[in-house]
């Protein structure tokens, strides 16, 4: 028993020491990063080892361990790599030499946010750390337009950004600054990041409008100028536009009505010349058979004649023969 529990002292003393001295160690907040910019994901060895003969294994824990980055056998074997990393990871050699298996990510992606796990192999000892990511992106500047106007003279206005990570702020605002209250607001999330839309109808007297989007220490705004000026111009457009697509419509319905007439006159001339070369045919067969039918008479006629000639001749023989007995 005395010996069983010393096998055990010194199995548990030999893995505290390698778990004690072999150690990969991440970083101990979130990485953040900026959309379109290279980012450092920190991984190393702790104490400092060499890493050369090792096999590194970055991988993205949330999305099933799929492989971002693999390091073995002194070289970068990455034919199962993600598709979306290919070309944007690297390892640095030369810091594997000294335990630092940090990985580059360049031209960071709103899709690159996530957890990673970074795994180091020996031949006798392995560990992991994980990494979270953050990325930050700045969309796109934000874009108004005139959704529609009432008899009331207030403009419906829509406001609409994209390409922003994590989730911004999007607000109205008057001339003055103060803040406006959005009528309807719309949120889509994609690989590319957020997605905003959304809507508010201002009176005449209002005649400046803000469109404002925040995230964190980055802002862009659009303005548009909505003064009694700028109504009539509005007004007059929506009119004229409402005035041409009548027009158009109209447009649409006499060409179509005039399409389907020209079609239905084609339609009918085509079966009257069917009809006519029809009868011209039939005219043509009744001629034919007709020059058959007189061909016939006069062969006949020609045959009868020719029988009472034969047959006068017969009698003059016959009156001849009397008159000489």
């Amino acid at each position: 028993m005395k010996f069983i529990f010393l096998t055990l002292l010194i199995i548990s003393g030999i893995t505290y020491s390698r778990s004690d001295r072999y150690e990969v160690v991440g970083p101990a907040d979130k990485v953040f990063a900026v959309a379109g910019e290279d980012v450092i994901l920190p991984c190393s060895v702790k104490p400092n080892i060499s890493v050369v003969d090792m096999k590194v294994r970055w991988s993205r824990l949330d999305l099933k361990d799929f492989l971002v980055h693999l390091y073995e056998d002194h070289d970068d074997r990455n034919t199962e790599q993600i598709q979306s990393y290919r070309g944007r990871t690297k390892l640095n050699h030369q810091e594997l030499q000294r335990g630092d298996a940090s990985l580059e990510l360049s031209s960071v992606q709103v899709s690159d946010e996530g957890r990673y796990k970074c795994f180091i192999q020996s031949k006798s000892w392995t560990d992991d750390a994980t990494v979270d990511v953050s990325v930050e992106a700045v969309g796109r500047p934000p874009v108004i337009t005139v959704d529609g106007f009432d008899h009331s003279e207030r403009l419906h206005l829509q406001c609409e950004s994209e390409g922003w990570n994590p989730e911004p702020d999007l607000e109205w605002l008057d001339s003055e600054g103060v803040r406006l209250s959005s009528e309807t607001a719309e949120m889509q999330r994609n690989t590319d990041g957020f997605s905003m839309k959304h809507t508010i109808t201002v009176q005449h007297r209002d005649d400046k409008i803000h469109c404002r989007v925040k995230l964190r220490h980055h802002m862009l705004e659009t303005l548009i100028i909505t003064s009694s000026k700028s109504f009539n111009p509005w007004r007059t457009s929506i009119i004229l536009s409402s005035v041409a697509v009548v027009l158009i419509v109209i447009a649409g319905i006499l060409l179509a009505a005039f399409v389907r007439k020209t079609r239905e006159h084609d339609e009918l001339q085509n079966e009257n010349e069917r009809k006519k070369r029809e009868r011209d045919q039939l005219q043509i067969e009744t001629n034919r058979e007709q020059q058959e039918r007189d061909k016939l008479l006069e062969k006949k006629d020609r045959i009868q004649q020719e029988y009472n000639s034969l047959l006068q001749d017969e009698n003059q023989k016959i009156k001849q023969g009397e008159f000489f007995f």
